[in-house]
This record gives C-alpha cells, sequence and structure tokens, in this order.
C-alpha cells in the first residue's frame, strides 16, 4: 500500500490540506480567468480538496492520481452538480490523450522527480494558449514532511523551476507566494506558479 493510500482515509480532516487548497482555489482564480466552457487537469487531486473548488468554476474537471485510496474517497464525494472525472494513471508515463484547457495542481510538483518529462508532458496535454497553476512548496529544509519517502524536491527556488518551465516551451510564467503554513518547527513559504503554452 503507497504513502498515500494509507493517508487517504483522514485526509480530508486535516487543516493544513483543507484550508491550504481553498487558498490555491482562490489565488488561482485571481490569477487565471476561469469559465464554463473549460476542461481542466487536477494533477495529484488527490480526495479532490482542489478540483471541487475549481469544478464550480468551470464545465470539468477530470481528476488524476496513481493513489487509488485517495480516488475511491474523491468518487464519494462526488454529485451530479460538482464531480471529478477520475484517472488512476502516472500522466507522464501514459499521458491523457484529450486536449486540455488547463492543469492545476496543488502540493504535488515536489513528489515528480524528472520536472522537465513533466512539463513537457503537461504542454502537449494541453490545448494553444492552454495554462498551468501550480502550487507547491518554497524552498525547504527537509522538514515539512515528517517522513521524506517519494519527496524527490525540498521545495523549488523560483529562478530555477521557472527556468524549466520556459525551456519546457511556456511562457508568461508567474511566480508568487501564496500562503505560509506554520509548523511547531518552522514557517513555510506555498508559492503558485502560472504560466501560458508559448
Amino acid at each position: 500500500m503507497s504513502h498515500f493510500d494509507k493517508r487517504a482515509e483522514g485526509w480530508d480532516k486535516g487543516n493544513v490540506q483543507v484550508n491550504g487548497a481553498k487558498i490555491i482555489a482562490d489565488a488561482i482564480r485571481q490569477e487565471i480567468k476561469l469559465n464554463k466552457n473549460m476542461e481542466v487537469i487536477d494533477f495529484g487531486t488527490g480526495t479532490g480538496l482542489l478540483g471541487f473548488d475549481i469544478a464550480s468554476s468551470v464545465k470539468q474537471v477530470h481528476g488524476v492520481d496513481t493513489s487509488s485510496k485517495m480516488l475511491e474517497k474523491l468518487k464519494e464525494k462526488n454529485t451530479n452538480e460538482l464531480n471529478i472525472i477520475p484517472y488512476k494513471q502516472d500522466i507522464i508515463k501514459e499521458p491523457l490523450i484529450q486536449k486540455f484547457d488547463g492543469l492545476v495542481s496543488s502540493m504535488t510538483l515536489h513528489h515528480i522527480e524528472n520536472l522537465e518529462d513533466f512539463f513537457t508532458t503537461v504542454k502537449n496535454t494541453l490545448k494553444e494558449d492552454g495554462f498551468i497553476a501550480i502550487a507547491d512548496l518554497e524552498t525547504e529544509d527537509g522538514s515539512f514532511h515528517s517522513d521524506n519517502t517519494g519527496v524527490f524536491h525540498l521545495g523549488f527556488d523560483e529562478k530555477e523551476l521557472c527556468n524549466i518551465v520556459k525551456k519546457c516551451g511556456f511562457k508568461d510564467i508567474r511566480f508568487k507566494n501564496i500562503n505560509t503554513i506554520k509548523k511547531p518547527q518552522r514557517e513555510f513559504g506555498v508559492f503558485l506558479l502560472t504560466a501560458k503554452v508559448a
């Protein structure tokens, strides 16, 4: 059983997760003009905390995750009015065939080993002028997670990440702090990176 499968049952009870997803969704709306014609990928959707919030502003959210237990929780929350189409797959190895208007993601990027592979795959999955809106941790010292299994990046440096995104075919790249997560050991900055297909 994967790390995220084990955590799925209590995921929606975590204040950091729930409040963080709301802050990220609000920040995305400030940066991106979402509309009811859009079909959007929620990458690393988990139980859909970000995806369901975004779903109220777009035509359809497609939730991608590799954890079956997280996706089970997501399916339990689907309604006729607000639903996410779930996909259990690694889209870097097995990209989605459909083209999308955008991709949103909350706190998943640090679990992606090869960023160039990821951003190139995403670019090829988006329509012309499609957008990305990705939130994750600013550079940290490794103390954010109690267990760093499956963590490939200890947060992200703005310049380094923006350079990778640009190299992979994106433009209008913006990186800004949107939240601070306070933990007993220290505070952790959360950024939102937005960009469009070049």
